[in-house]
Parts: C-alpha cells; structure tokens; sequence
C-alpha cells in the first residue's frame, strides 16, 4: 500500500499523496462534460464515496480513530520531512483558504474569508483579502495581517535562517500590510502571479512563523495556537498516537465528534488493527478490500466457515484422505495429519472470527487525485535519443495498462491524456495526440530510424552491449580480441582431413546475438560524473513515501529483498515483432533468418533497458504492469532487465538520482501546475562543477519551449490564457516522451459502517467538522458513539 506505490508529495506540501489502494466494488461510471474546446475536455470523472449525510443525521459526540502511516515528523508542513499524515493533521487544525473542492478546483473557505479577489493589476497585482470577523486563534486573538506577514517573510526565501522547504509564490510578494481595518490584509506582489489562490494554506499563527527558532523547532511537534473545528490535545509518541479535540473557541459548524486520534499503524497492519476495532478509517489495499467485501457478503447465521480463507481450497476428496489419514492404523502418520487438521481448523476459526468483526465496516472507493507514470531517463545511454523514447512510448498500450489496474475495481479505466490535469479539472485537455497512440510499426520505425536493427545485434565490432549493459566491457575488449586471435592461429595449424562439413562451417556461432543482461553499469557513467537532484527535500521525503504505496491495488504482498533480483523480458516472453519498419525514404533493413526473434541491436550493442521496480509489500500491482510493459516492449524488440530493490532505496538511490532506465511512480495532482509542475518538467541544467541539476525532473528530459510556457502561464492573471498555457505546454511535455502518463490511481478506504461524510474523498479534502456516526432510524442514543 505503500503509495508508491507517491511518490507521496511533491514540491509543494498541499500536493502530498494519500496512500491508494484498489478494491473489488462496482462504482459507477460518470461521463464527464464537456464546456468546449478552450475548456476540460470529455473525459471519465469518478465521484467522491464518502457515505453524504446532512448534519442534522450525524449525531453528538464519540471518538474516530483514523490511521495514519507513522507519527508525523513535524507539524510544520512547510518543512522538509513533512509528510502526508502533516497534511491530514493540520488540515482539521489550520485555515485552508481555498480548499479543493470534488473536481480540483479552489473554492473560497467561507468559515475564515469573506472574500478574495485580485483588484488592481497596474502597475502592479494586488490581491485583497477579507476576513471572517468571528475567525480567531485557539489562544482568543482574531486572525489578522500579522500572521500573513509572519508567514510571507519566513517563506519568501530571503531569510536563510528559516528552514524551508520551498518559497513557491511568496518570492513574488512586494509588501502587505493592513487594509482599511483590521479584517482587511492587502497583498501586493513584485511579480505578476497567476496561482496566489495557493499562498497562506495552511495559514499558521505569528507564534510559529515570527522568528527562525519557533519556525525550525517550536511546531515540531506541538502548536501553539490552532484555529480549526479541532485543537491539538496531545502528541503520543509512545503509543503512536495524535489527539484532536473540538475547539470550543470554533466559529464555524461545531465539531460533532468529541475527539479525532490519528494512530499510526503500518499498511500490512491495517487489517487486523480493523478486527481488533483498533481504527475506524483506514487507506487498504486490495486483499484488505476483498475480505471486507466477502465478510458483507457471508450470512454467518449458520455457523458455517466462509467459502475463501484458509481450508476452503480443500477438495471433499482432499478432505476425506485427511480424515482418512488421521484415523490410520499409522500411529505417526496419524499424529501428523491430525496436528496439520487441527491447524486448519484453528486457522479457519480464527479467519471466521476476523470475518466477523470486518462485517462492520464498508469499503468506500473512488480515484486518487494521483497519477502512475513511465519515467524514461533521457540523461546517457539510448533513451538519450528521443527517437527511441518515442518508441518505447508508441508500443505501449496504455489501454491496456488501465485496464490492469482499474477494470477489477469498477473503476473507470480511461487512460490519463494530461501531464498537468486530471480529468474533470478545467485545465484537462488530452494531448497524447502530441506523441501519437499505440503503433508498433511506427515505434519500430523509430528505432530503425535511430539506427537500431535485429541485424545490428549480429555485428560484433568490439564485443561490448548496449543500453543499460554497454561500455563496461571496454577495459577487456584487448583480452578478449587476443585470445580470439589465439583461437584463430590454434585453428589454423591444425590439420584438415577433408572430413570437414561445410554446412556445419557456414553454420553461425551458438553464441552470435546472445547476450548476458544482469550488469550494474548505468549508461553512459563517467568516473566522477554526478547528478544533482535540487528538489525541495519535502518533495523527496514525501515522494519517497508515496513511491512506496504507490502500487498496493491488485496484490496482497511482495517480497523483500536484500539483493536486487533481475529478470529479462526474454525470460518471460521470447522473442519480438519480426522486422521493423522504416520511416519514409529510409530503406528498410533486411531481416536475418536467425534474428527473427532476437533483440534489436547497432554495432554489435544489444539495446537493453534497465527496468528498476519496488520489491517490497503492496507492490504487486506496480511489477505487474511492469512486466505488462516489458513483454510490450519486447514485440518491438528491446530488451528490458527488470531490477528489483528495496523499498527503502527505490526512490532515493534509483528514482531521484538517475539510476534507472525506466521507473514507474506517481505524481499528485494540482490546481496550480504553473506552479507545482514547473520544477518537475524544467530541463535541466549542467552546474559548474560539471554535475546536472534536475530539480524534481527525474526524467532529466526538458526543453526551453516548455520552460518558457510554464513561466508565462505563471504570470498570466486571465485564468484562460494561463490554461491555454499550461495546454501547449503538456503537449510538448508528450512530444518530449520523458514522461509517459499511464492512469489515474485508485483509491480504497475502510470506514466503519456507521460513519458519514468520511472515506474516499478523491480530489475534495474532509470537512472535519461534518464527520461523524449517523443517527439511528428510530429516537435514541447513537449507537458506537464512544468507540
């Protein structure tokens, strides 16, 4: 579940991803509309699954356990190890002045502005905020200018001594200062900003935000003054776990729940933290859904076992040779298969019992604003050339790929058009068009036009590979070219008797076109070459944690392991498409008999991609598509090696350095690509020390054209404009084929059945105050209010 498979957030707090899951439920399918061509384009919209009740059926009172990941780090979320259950913590605490609403959108928070709007835009943009009258801190002082300040001055990057994790927007602010009363914070900016909607969320109070040393330490782990329907009452590090009480000082809707505990409880521990009545609201990943289903589904009045579990694999005629066997005149025969029944059956009553206890709680569904992509590191080796990532990206079928991963799950499985929007957000628009669909003669016309043949694998100039295999044979080309003249003059002083068979001497080698993939060598490296990856450590922290959920959807457990384990496609699914074809006035190459069905090659080089995969619980799902796009791969001939590592390092030792081919992870979604995108596709650029910085572009695959679109948008204050913007620029981002988008993630979550206005909620955040236990039919108490 480890969502990885987020990445779990990007260079923006707000941005983190929530862990997903898939389930086995059938939701339905809503199409989208469509407002025109300069609007979202037609495409699937998947609502919220949050259980809607209006407040006058949630009753008073009662304690909701949700689970979170870990204890949070911090409960800054503007500092470097922020993490996702920062965001989930601070979001019931902290004013969000426009907060997402079900499509992506930014709406205005009624409960601390009244208004905000942009009015006056020369000589310079102003932005003029104002107040709700009634919004206060916990402490009693009214919301006001000085908090802005506070928090402007220690984001704007101007002061070093405050350790933030990125400055987005705030470097743009000239001043701001009091309006015409104390409701009123006038915001002026240097700089034209197109996203200022993003600033001030969540808004922190001066306490925090006033000096280096309460900014760096003071909110770690406890605040000082919150201004949410909850307020902070303790941080537990020993039982893991954060309390929230309702706020008596809140001005808005009241709380209904008493409490709120985020406890921290490991993905693969979800489930029996569920029977054990541990949580109440869980992320899951898809075998916990599929027994929470099954346990809805089994009657339990007659005392019968379920049909799935542990024993229900078990034949009558397996049975009836157990039985048989226990009851033996083979005394020790007897003992064991007795002891190997008596297990079963313990095993089997206790999987009852947890049946049992999950029939209380329902799994609500939807889609993460979250998308899983196929990274191709265009920094060394052949995917360089963008003739070949185009390639790679033209025999994928990413119908296919959705499929996989939705279609089990009564999701809809509409393949991702858009590196900036997701569908229902205004700014969508599928630009795949850019890049072209599924095509394997155009994708192997490519790579024929990139130089790379079935016959060019035969050509042995210097007996070196290609790919992700090449140039470490370099240093033993001399040895290797001695002994084959040793082999040579060996061969000619022998004596011929005339018995020789020609046929058998026109006979090519065994070993012509084979070659060994399993070598570490990343393309291209050069010794004391490095690349530099300056994302904002938040962004790596978080996504470093999503990458590892991202990927939970379709299967219960992975394996871990030590030592990376590598497969070839070839190992899965001989052989490739036969010949290729050639581009337009290009003659195609000529197919050698022997090579039908071998790997593509140029001067001898194998072309081979190295393929780096998560290894660890919850990233079944992740390998599977994986393999899917290995054997695609493998019809236009490219040999890929599936690398297989530890959770621990996917994302900081392959992911974010470089040390990849081909990856899959996630990038959440956002109202403001202009700004949250920008340093996820900038090109990057060559320091002076001859290291590369990449910002968040861990495809290392940019242009200028696209640098330019995003920093024109950013500063274009006509919301359509800027749109139009972002929309050129996701077409060139797929005409760069760094980033191949694949589908939008799933979303699973465990709530207990008498839950409302809690669950998936997609692209919308929770209204903490509105989360509750529905009343019961008739007068009376609620029931499970005190859990």
């Amino acid at each position: 579940m480890s969502h990885v498979g987020v990445p779990r957030g990007t260079s923006r707090k707000r941005r983190s991803l929530a862990l997903l899951t898939t389930g086995v439920l059938t939701l339905p399918v809503l199409a989208g509309c469509s407002s025109g061509g300069d609007e979202a384009t037609s495409a699937v919209v998947t609502p919220q699954d949050i259980a809607s009740a209006a407040r006058a059926q949630v009753a008073e009172g009662g304690t909701v356990n949700w689970a979170i990941d870990a204890m949070p780090a911090t409960l800054n979320a503007f500092q470097a190890d922020a993490d996702s259950a920062t965001t989930r913590i601070t979001g019931a605490l902290l004013p969000t002045l426009f907060p997402l609403d079900a499509k992506g959108r930014p709406q205005l928070n009624p409960d601390y502005l009244e208004s905000a709007k942009v009015v006056e835009t020369e000589p310079k943009q102003v932005v003029l905020y104002r107040l709700n009258q009634q919004a206060v801190w916990s402490d009693g002082r009214e919301i006001g200018a000085p908090d802005f300040v506070a928090q402007w001055r220690a984001l704007s990057g101007k002061d070093s001594a405050f350790w933030t994790a990125r400055n987005a927007g705030y470097e743009r602010i000239d001043k701001i200062e009091r309006g015409a009363d104390d409701l009123e914070v006038k915001v002026t900016f240097a700089k034209p900003y197109a996203d200022w909607r993003s600033l001030f969320s969540p808004l922190y109070p001066k306490q925090v935000t006033g000096s280096p040393d309460a900014f760096n330490d003071g909110a770690r782990s406890t605040l000082k003054a919150t201004a949410g329907p909850f307020r902070l009452r303790e941080v537990d590090k020993e039982t893991g776990s954060v309390t929230l009480a309702r706020n008596p000082r809140w001005w808005g809707s009241p709380a209904k729940l008493d409490s709120l505990v985020f406890k921290a409880v490991k993905p693969q521990d979800r489930t029996e933290a569920l029977t054990e009545g541990k949580v109440d609201i869980a992320d899951i990943d898809a075998a916990a859904a599929n027994r929470i289903v099954q346990a809805s589904r089994d009657t339990g009045g007659n005392g019968a076992p379920p049909a799935h579990g542990p024993g229900s694999e078990v034949t009558p005629a397996q049975a009836l040779r157990s039985w048989a066997l226990a009851h033996g005149s083979d005394e020790e025969v007897a003992e064991e298969a007795q002891e190997a029944r008596d297990e079963k059956a313990r095993a089997a009553k206790a999987y009852a019992a947890e049946q049992s206890d999950l029939r209380g709680y329902a799994v609500r569904k939807s889609l993460e604003p979250a998308y899983t992509q196929l990274a191709l590191n265009g920094e060394s080796g052949p995917l360089a050339d963008d003739r070949v990532r185009r390639a790679v990206a033209r025999a994928l079928d990413r119908q296919e790929l959705a499929d996989t991963v939705l279609k089990p799950l009564g999701l809809p499985a509409e393949p991702l058009g858009s590196h900036l929007a997701l569908a229902g957000q205004p700014a969508y628009k599928d630009g795949s068009d850019a890049l072209g669909s599924q095509d394997t003669k155009e994708a192997q016309a490519l790579l024929a036009d990139a130089g790379w043949t079935r016959e060019g694998a035969l050509k042995k100039t210097d007996g070196t590979k290609a790919g992700s295999e090449g140039e470490k044979q370099k240093d033993t080309g001399k040895n290797e070219e001695e002994k084959a003249a040793k082999e040579e003059e060996k061969a000619e002083s022998a004596k011929d008797d005339g018995k020789t068979n020609d046929a058998a001497r026109r006979e090519p080698s065994k070993d012509d076109g084979l070659y060994i993939v399993g070598d570490d060598n990343k393309p291209g490296e050069a010794e004391g070459a490095a690349t530099h990856v300056i994302a904002p450590a938040p962004a790596a922290a978080v996504q470093s944690a999503a990458l590892l959920r991202q990927a939970g959807h379709l299967g219960e457990t992975g394996t871990s392991e030590d030592a990376p384990a590598r497969i070839t496609a070839q190992d899965r699914q001989p052989g490739g498409a036969a010949g290729a074809y050639a581009p337009v006035g290009t003659a195609a190459p000529v197919r050698a008999p022997d090579t039908a069905r071998g790997p593509l090659g140029k001067d001898g080089k194998a072309l081979s991609l190295r393929f780096v995969l998560p290894s660890g619980p919850g990233s079944e799902s992740l390998r599977s598509v994986g393999d899917k796009i290995a054997a695609m791969l493998d019809t236009i001939g490219i040999r890929t090696e599936i690398t297989k590592v530890s959770d621990d390092s996917y994302f900081r030792d392959h992911v974010a350095s470089g040390d990849y081919d081909l990856a899959l992870y996630s990038w959440p979604a956002t109202a403001y690509p202009a700004t949250d995108n920008r340093p996820i596709f900038a090109k990057p650029v060559p320091a002076t020390d001859g290291s590369l910085l990449v910002e968040q572009n861990y495809s290392r695959v940019g242009t200028d054209h696209i640098d330019q679109l995003f920093d024109e948008a950013v500063s274009e204050l006509d919301e359509k404009t800027s749109r139009d913007l972002m929309k050129q620029a996701d077409a060139r981002i797929w005409a760069a084929a760094g980033s191949i988008p694949l589908y939008q993630r799933p979303q699973l979550v465990a709530t207990d059945k008498k839950l409302v206005n809690v669950g998936a909620f997609g692209f919308g955040v929770p209204h903490y105050q509105d989360i509750g236990f529905k009343k019961p039919q008739s007068a009376g108490a609620p029931a499970n209010t005190t859990k």
